[in-house]
This record gives structure tokens, sequence and C-alpha cells, in this order.
């Protein structure tokens, strides 16, 4: 559903820990050429997870990044898996934006 928006070129959701519900659905994204990595796309890719998925299967995480793949060119999300539950510090790892850091969606 992501590959609809017209800034994802590439994407992959795996699960990452939270605090109160475990864990939440978050999306590494792989932008197409032209679109830059910034809050306001950011947001345009949770607005339009949040408006064509139900409500269990929306995006809560966002992150840009190359991803992970094979050989054979199959994203490996196993990888993705562990660098998300084995994640340090978040104040020190790749810029990650969360829905609730956008008011415009907390109204909706």
């Amino acid at each position: 559903m992501l590959l609809q928006h017209e800034a994802v070129a590439e994407a992959a959701v795996v699960p990452s820990p939270d605090p109160v519900r475990l864990a939440v659905p978050k999306a590494f994204v792989v932008l197409a050429s032209g679109h830059l990595p910034s809050p306001e796309t950011a947001l345009s890719i949770l607005q339009f997870s949040r408006d064509n998925l139900a409500p269990y299967k929306r995006i809560r995480r966002l992150e840009f990044r190359d991803l992970p793949k094979t050989i054979s060119g199959k994203i490996r999300r196993v990888e993705l898996r562990e660098r998300e539950r084995d994640r340090p510090d978040r104040e020190t790892a790749p810029k990650e934006y969360r829905e609730d850091d956008f008011a415009e969606l907390a109204s909706r």
C-alpha cells in the first residue's frame, strides 16, 4: 500500500518495540527520485497510511534509509527487525518520525 504513495520507491514494514503497545508498525522507506527526507514528506506518508489502511495496520513510525537486500534483490526484513529490536540509543540513531510528532494527525 505504501508503494502507491508518489514519494515512495521501496518500503518494508517491521514491528518496532513500544512501551505501551509492545510493538507498533514501523516503515523503512526509500524515497523516489526528486523527493527529500523531511518532516513534510514523513507527514505526507503517515497521512496516506492513515487514510488508506485499517487502524491496526497503520504505520506509527517511519525512517528513511536504504534497505538491506539479498543477492537476488529481496528485502532482508529479518535484518531490519533485528536492528529495530537491538536499536541502542534513540538519540544517536537515524531520524525516526513518529505519528505522535505530528499534531495534524491527532486531530483526525
